[in-house]
């Protein structure tokens, strides 16, 4: 069965144009949702309609009402939707390009896969697409979904588009209230460099597959057990080591981790002569980092 297009218009540079179509790239239809039951009979509960004055009522009574004062509304109807015409409804007009890093990961919003609508509109929807691919920009645009103007990144993807909307600015919340009071000091730097030694450690490729979500495979494996008749398995939670303190908790880290590669990096340099002088009694002046400096230096042996 073929994909489900979201949106159905035309893809517009200046005077260039082609028909596309607009697919969500993402589903959850995968993962694991609950019904509401009732306790005693198991019957799933329906969510109905109600007036506080007349009780029950049919969905096809419902209308659509804006609150424009406290429990006052005036009505929309879809005449007044219809009449409610911009470009956006039907054509994503390219406004601009920026480069690929200029978008700020937290505005990014939902992801969609963008496709020529028909063989001739093929042509002009690959140039398109190699243009953006070989300047290494995303271009900017909008379009309306789910009765909102939503402005949207368009770059190459493989053999066509991806498309992103963006969060408005003012959805955004600032960092302020979060982050001010962080203290801006810089950490001592030889803790630093621990910390990156253990970065180096586990320095690897990313691949999705690798990261699949384990509280989902437990539930389930929960849910066939009961179908089976069997008590759920309880998995037992990762046990808490008892560190203490940040130079602990590197030097556990470093012991546990996978050994860094043959040549010495900047921190075992560091980390060596620093721990043989814990050892012989010249203790630094921050005991906790004496303790790591000498676990490091012990691990490395």
């Amino acid at each position: 069965m073929a994909p489900r297009a979201s949106w159905k218009g035309y893809l517009k540079l200046s005077l260039v144009s082609c028909p596309v179509r607009l697919y969500p790239a993402t589903s959850a239809s995968e993962r694991i949702s609950f019904n509401q039951l009732h306790k005693k009979t198991h019957n799933r509960i329906n969510m109905k309609p109600v007036d506080p004055e007349l009780g029950l009522v049919e969905r096809s009574d419902l209308v659509k009402g804006y609150e424009y004062e406290d429990k006052q509304y005036i009505i929309i109807d879809d005449a007044d939707l219809d009449a409610v015409r911009i470009e956006s409804n039907h054509t994503m007009n390219i406004e601009a390009f920026v480069d690929e890093d200029e978008v700020d990961v937290i505005y990014q919003d939902a992801p969609y896969y963008l496709a020529p609508d028909g063989a001739m509109a093929e042509e002009t929807f690959a140039v398109l697409r190699e243009a953006m691919r070989k300047s290494g920009k995303l271009a900017i645009a909008r379009l309306v979904l789910s009765s909102r103007e939503r402005v949207v990144t368009i770059g190459a993807r493989e053999n066509g588009m991806f498309v992103c909307t963006l969060r408005n600015p003012n959805e955004v919340r600032g960092t302020a209230e979060y982050f001010g009071n962080i203290p801006a000091g810089k950490p001592d730097a030889e803790m630093l460099q621990l910390a990156e030694a253990l970065i180096k450690q586990k320095e690897t490729t990313f691949d999705p597959k690798n990261y699949e979500d384990r509280y989902e495979a437990a539930l389930m494996t929960m849910i066939r057990e009961k179908l089976k008749g069997h008590k759920p398995i309880i998995a037992a939670a990762p046990e808490r080591g008892n560190v203490i303190n940040l130079m602990d908790a590197l030097k556990a880290s470093l012991s546990q981790s996978k050994p860094p590669a043959k040549s010495k990096s900047k921190a075992d340099e560091v980390a060596k002569p620093a721990a043989k002088k814990a050892a012989a009694g010249g203790a630094a002046e921050n005991p906790l980092k004496a303790n790591l400096l000498k676990a490091v230096g012990k691990s490395k042996k």
